[in-house]
């Protein structure tokens, strides 16, 4: 099996799990806190992706140099001095960040967050304590892109499986058992973060080639990462301010239990990261190293596989939602009310966040060759329009209003970021990305769930419901799965008499 196979089903498999798990104890989080101390969670989660804009595109530099230097003999030295520096800077960031957020606390809660039940003291001190939080958490990233530059995503993956579920599963217990507050649960958060944050650590420092001298501070190799650092920073800027906008508009504008189901749906909906970022992550370190090596056309198969892959893994999940959103949160909460509060936005944030999958390998690509400047001007641009939409769109027609930018956004994106991109970047490519990458995979899942749609319907019985869902997800992953021609010769690949295609992804 190929690094870059293995990756992709380590990352899928830790990812899944983690997206199943949160997904499954998200029912029990509202049952025991209530809705507004889940839009409180739903607001941390956000503040997590704006404050991660002071990573200031380190972590993606590292692991782009982590996996150029891994290819090159004698680099043990220049590895190791580049994580010790960079691990220093992080740890100085997350120590203000923590200490600027529980400065702020009072500010933001009294400003800001509109609590409708919750007093406003519960919410300042569930404030500080998540920058304790941010705090503990932040170095983590650093380590985590250091093990992904160096491939290590299996051992990365199995560490972060643990943790996630003590996080998880130990949090609902936390709740239930020990105190059904939103300071207890984000105290949990912060035992169980540290102990993520240092083992992680301790995993990268000792999967690192060894050298003769102790890791030491070197500011020039700041300096010669800066470039790439700062396009790196600007698309990050965009990137939170495209994702998040959405979440600040609605918290000041809706009353906090509505802001609450837009919450959820959005948790919903964030889910299909847990599938596109690990596919992308297991890509990006081996683009880096063709792209050195300029072998355009082993690029250009993985490129296509990659892209394949993506759409089988998404547009199946696009398309059940799109049609089945409020049956599934029929039997997942067992709640008419949330089901009837959230099922239109679910089924369009879903489906605007496939959309944004399905350019992530494009986006890949481009970070990957260290051209930074096509995904900035295209975020950049988005934003320009995309705000003026959502205020408006939000105001007046509320979470729906703001789920419809986001599929506008996205559906943009697909249309006119790959056309640019394959002008400079795997020129003449463009038409296989659209008609085997994307079209061929898109159609046959979205037919599928039509017609079921249209000649089954939905039962009324929660078992035959649940039996629906199965069975219009099964065969919608099928019918992508067929209609790309590279996975389909993947999948022939395990069956008696059929001949080998080539090593994969």
């Amino acid at each position: 099996m190929s690094v870059v196979r293995r990756n992709v089903l380590a990352n899928i498999a830790g990812k899944g799990w983690a997206a199943l798990l949160s997904l499954a104890l998200i029912p029990l989080y509202v049952r025991f806190l209530g809705i507004e101390a889940f839009g409180l969670i739903g607001f941390f989660l956000s503040l997590m992706a704006i404050l991660s804009l002071f990573d200031l595109g380190l972590g993606t530099a590292l692991n782009r140099q982590f996996a150029k230097l891994s290819a090159q003999p004698d680099s043990a030295q220049a590895m190791r001095d580049l994580l010790r520096t960079l691990e220093i800077v992080y740890w100085l960031i997350g120590i203000t960040i923590g200490l600027a957020m529980v400065g702020l606390a009072p500010v933001i809660s009294a400003s800001w967050i509109k609590p409708q039940q919750l007093p406003t003291e519960t919410v300042t001190q569930a404030l500080a304590l998540m920058g304790i939080s941010v705090a503990v958490q932040w170095p983590r990233m650093l380590y985590t892109s250091g093990l992904m530059g160096l491939q290590r995503q299996v051992a990365l993956n199995m560490l972060s499986s643990v943790t996630g579920t003590l996080n998880s599963a130990g949090g609902v217990l936390i709740v239930w058992l020990v105190s059904p507050t939103i300071q207890a649960l984000i105290a949990w958060y912060i035992v169980i973060g540290l102990a993520d944050t240092l083992l992680t650590g301790r995993l990268l420092w000792r999967s690192l080639p060894g050298a003769r001298s102790r890791p030491a501070f070197n500011m020039q190799l700041l300096a010669d990462l800066w470039r790439f650092a700062v396009g790196m920073t600007g698309i990050s800027i965009m990137s939170v301010a495209l994702t998040q906008l959405d979440k600040l508009i609605l918290v000041n504008v809706l009353p906090l239990d509505a802001f609450g189901y837009y919450s959820l749906a959005s948790r919903v909906a964030g889910g299909l990261y847990y599938l596109i970022n690990p596919v992308s992550a297991a890509f990006f370190p081996r683009f880096s190293q063709l792209l050195a090596a300029s072998d355009w056309q082993e690029l250009a198969r993985l490129y296509h596989r990659g892209c394949q892959l993506m759409a089988v893994v998404l547009v199946p999940v696009a398309a059940v939602f799109a049609f089945f959103s409020t049956d599934f949160l029929v039997l997942w909460t067992r709640d008419l009310a949330i089901a009837a509060n959230t099922g239109t936005m679910l089924g369009v944030l879903v489906t605007g966040t496939a959309m944004n999958g399905l350019v992530n390998l494009p986006f890949t690509l481009q970070l990957a060759d260290g051209w930074t400047r096509l995904v900035f001007l295209t975020h950049s641009v988005a934003v320009i329009l995309l705000v003026p939409l959502i205020y408006f769109l939000s105001l007046h027609y509320g979470g729906v209003g703001a789920a419809w930018a986001w599929l506008v956004l996205n559906c943009g994106y697909v249309m006119f970021s790959p056309r640019i991109m394959h002008r400079r970047l795997l020129i003449g490519h463009l038409r296989q990305w659209i008609m085997m990458d994307l079209a061929a995979p898109l159609a046959a899942a979205m037919s599928v769930a039509i017609l079921w749609r249209y000649f089954v319907g939905v039962p009324e019985t929660f078992g035959w419901m649940l039996l629906n869902l199965v069975t219009v997800s099964a065969l919608t992953l099928l019918a992508a799965a067929f209609a790309a021609n590279q996975i389909r010769g993947l999948i022939m690949h395990y069956f008696p008499g059929k001949p080998q295609p080539n090593a994969g992804p």
